[in-house]
C-alpha cells in the first residue's frame, strides 16, 4: 500500500518546521511532542560556533551567547500585512533557539494589548502550539523569528483588536561562521586565526602519532617566540627562543642551561672592542656575551692575556685578575690599550 499524501506531509512538517523526527502519525502524535531531534544542514557561513556555549536549560535572564526575552518582557511582534489578516505574526528578529537545544527554550505565545509587554503574560491570553482543539494551531519559525496561525482557524474566542502577539523565548547572540570562530576548551581559547591560553603559566602541548611530523607548510616563516634574558623560561632540553637582549638565538641542550645559536653571518665575523685603560678600573662591559670564555682573546698594549690569571669573563663583562687567586687585582695602566676579540665559535 502506498505511503498517504497526509504522511508524506506529516515527516515533512515534523521535519522541516521543527526539525524533529516523525515517529508516529499527526493524530497521535503532534509535531511539538516528538522528542527525537532531526536538524536540517546550515551553510558554513550561518553556523553558530559557539553553539556548545547555549545551555540546556533557557537561562533565566540574557547570559553568554544567550539572549532571553522572559514572560516578563517578551517580544512583542508585527502583523504581517502581506498575510491574510492576524496570521502572521514578525519578531523582525533572527535565530531564535529552537526546542532541539532543550524543551525549555519552546517558544511561548501571548496575545495582548498591543505596546503593553509588561502584561502580557500576566493579563494576555496564552495561546498553545497545539491549539485548543478548534485547529487553531500556531507554528513558530525559529530561523527567521515569525509565528504563524497554521491552523484551519485562528484561536478560538479571541479577538484581535488593538492588540499585539508577544513572544517569550531565547535567541542565539553569539558568533557566527566558521572563519570567526571563538571558544575556548580546557586551557586554550580559539579566536579567528588565533590560539592561545587562557591559563597563565599553562603549557601548550601539540601530539603527532608515530613518526608524524609538524609541517609547516608555508613559502614565508615561522616566528618563534623572543624575549629578554629576564623573561627566559626555565630551560627544557631541546627549547629554543630568540634573545632580543644579544641578537642572538639561544637553546638548551642539556635541559639546564641556555647557550647561543651561532647565526650564518656571524659564522666568519670576528667582533673588537677597543677599552683604554684609566689606572683604576677593572671591569669593561663588552658588547657582546661569549657563550664561553675561552672564545675571547684580550691583549693589553698587544700583550695577550692568559684566562683566569689575568681576567675572568661574566655575561659580557671583561674582569682584570691580578693572578689565579684573585688577591692582587691590578687595572690596566692609565692610557693602556685594551684590544678584546670575540666570537670565534659562538
Amino acid at each position: 500500500m502506498a505511503i498517504t499524501d497526509a504522511k508524506k506531509v506529516d515527516y515533512l512538517w515534523k521535519k522541516l518546521g521543527y526539525g524533529a523526527t516523525k515517529t508516529d502519525t499527526n493524530a497521535a502524535k503532534k509535531a511539538p511532542n516528538e522528542a527525537i531531534a532531526s536538524p536540517l544542514l546550515l551553510r558554513g557561513d550561518n553556523t553558530w560556533n559557539q553553539a556548545s556555549s547555549i545551555p540546556g536549560t533557557m537561562p533565566g535572564s540574557s547570559s553568554g551567547v544567550v539572549t532571553v526575552y522572559p514572560t516578563g518582557t517578551p517580544d512583542e511582534t508585527t502583523n504581517d500585512g502581506t498575510a491574510t489578516a492576524n496570521r502572521t505574526w514578525k519578531t523582525g528578529l533572527t535565530d531564535w533557539i529552537p526546542p532541539e537545544v532543550g524543551s525549555t527554550y519552546q517558544v511561548k505565545v501571548y496575545i495582548h494589548t498591543a505596546n503593553d509587554a509588561g502584561n502580557a503574560a500576566s493579563g494576555g491570553d496564552q495561546v498553545f502550539a497545539t491549539g485548543s482543539g478548534n485547529d487553531d494551531e500556531w507554528f513558530f519559525d525559529y530561523q527567521s523569528g515569525v509565528l504563524h496561525f497554521i491552523g484551519a482557524n485562528l484561536p478560538n474566542g479571541i479577538s484581535f483588536s488593538g492588540k499585539s502577539v508577544y513572544i517569550s523565548g531565547a535567541r542565539y547572540t553569539g558568533q557566527k561562521g566558521l572563519q570567526n570562530i571563538s571558544t575556548s576548551s580546557g586551557n586554550t581559547e580559539f579566536t579567528a586565526n588565533n590560539i592561545g591560553n587562557i591559563v597563565t603559566n599553562a603549557d601548550m602541548t601539540f601530539t603527532t602519532q608515530g613518526t608524524g611530523l609538524f609541517d609547516f607548510n608555508t613559502t614565508t616563516g615561522v616566528v618563534v617566540p623572543n624575549g629578554t634574558t629576564a623573561e627566559r623560561p626555565s630551560p627544557q632540553t631541546g627549547i629554543i627562543r630568540f634573545n632580543t637582549e644579544t641578537g642572538k638565538y639561544e637553546v638548551s641542550a642539556d635541559g639546564s642551561t641556555y647557550s647561543a645559536l651561532r647565526t650564518e653571518a656571524a659564522a666568519g665575523e670576528i667582533n673588537k672592542d677597543v677599552f683604554t685603560g684609566d689606572g683604576s678600573a677593572t671591569q669593561f662591559t663588552m658588547s657582546y656575551s661569549p657563550t664561553d670564555a675561552k672564545n675571547v682573546i684580550v691583549y693589553v698594549d698587544g700583550v695577550m692575556q692568559e684566562p683566569t690569571q689575568n681576567y675572568t669573563i661574566s655575561s659580557n663583562v671583561l674582569a682584570f685578575t691580578g693572578g689565579a687567586d684573585g688577591s692582587s687585582i691590578e687595572a690596566p695602566h692609565d692610557g693602556a690599550r685594551i684590544v678584546v676579540m670575540h666570537g670565534f665559535a659562538d
